[in-house]
């Protein structure tokens, strides 16, 4: 990522320590604690390119599925062109026959399914999004057809193969709005709550059939998606972003993928039913 021009805040300091003075590419020596494993990830861009990609570095075998077919196949070229195993597919969280179709290939192509991570969300409806007096319906049932029904459809087609094998891990993309007060997105912010209660029905009905599920909910992430924006939009944004963090700098989609890559590893095998906000401090929270 590169810091804003002009910007003396303290991202400079923070990221010229923890970035790429060492390694080049966040996970670039990576320690392929994913290897032999099969994941699904269902939602590419910004944050889900590089969850494909860093899953990749770490071993696994990626099938990865976006709404924009062209963007998934992309993602997975790249992998292949690094080394890597992947598998590009059509996928439409609002569509079951899509999802469905997603795990068969994945199982087809792989052999089988270790891992799911629903990333996908329908944020073309954000800017209607208002309150609750003045929300649609429309805009309302949309956005849970997607983000609600469709993480729970992901859950349900993904489940039967991980269960066959013995193991699995479910990843859910959250959001501070699920647990947050905010005086818009409605819709969401509801939408991102039943993905939490969803995580925790599966880490509680199949724990002992060797599932795990967890969420991660990210705060203000800088991606490459902002790259298309103005300057001085990327300056109000980036402000208005850090505002109520602990520090005072966006993160990165690579980020998001360190903590995907602890939870899909056998080093993550005793945590499961949780919540983890990575926000740079904007939720703490017991």
């Amino acid at each position: 990522m590169t810091v804003l021009a002009g910007s003396k805040s303290g991202a400079d300091r923070a990221y010229s320590c923890n970035k790429t003075e060492q390694t080049g590419i966040p996970g670039e020596n990576a320690l392929k604690r994913l290897d032999g494993k099969v994941i699904l990830v269902a939602g590419g861009g910004g944050i889900g390119d590089e969850l494909a990609q860093r899953y990749a570095r770490e071993g696994a075998a990626i099938v990865i599925g976006d709404l924009n077919a062209d963007r998934a196949r992309e993602t997975a070229a790249a992998i292949l062109a690094a080394g890597g195993s992947a598998h590009a597919v059509r996928l439409d969280g609002g569509d079951e026959r899509s999802i469905a179709e997603s795990v068969r290939i994945a199982c087809e192509t792989y052999g089988g399914l270790d891992g799911l991570h629903a990333n996908f969300a329908a944020l073309n409806l954000l800017n209607d999004d208002t309150d609750v007096l003045d929300v649609s319906l429309d805009v309302f049932d949309g956005t849970m057809q997607v983000n609600a029904r469709g993480f729970l459809l992901c859950t349900r087609h993904a489940l039967p193969p991980m269960l066959a094998r013995g193991r699995g891990s479910i990843v859910y993309t959250s959001s501070g709005a699920a647990h947050g007060g905010e005086p818009q997105r409605v819709s969401y912010a509801m939408s991102k709550a039943a993905g939490q209660a969803l995580m925790r029905h599966v880490a509680m009905r199949y724990g002992r059939e060797g599932i795990r599920a967890n969420a991660i909910a990210p705060g203000l992430i800088r991606h490459k998606g902002w790259d298309a924006w103005a300057p001085e939009i990327l300056a109000e944004l980036e402000r208005n972003g850090t505002a109520n963090m602990a520090v005072d700098y966006p993160g990165r989609p690579e980020d998001i993928a360190s903590i995907g890559t602890l939870l899909m590893s056998d080093e993550g095998a005793f945590i499961t039913g949780q919540v983890i906000s990575v926000d740079g401090g904007t939720s703490m929270r017991p």
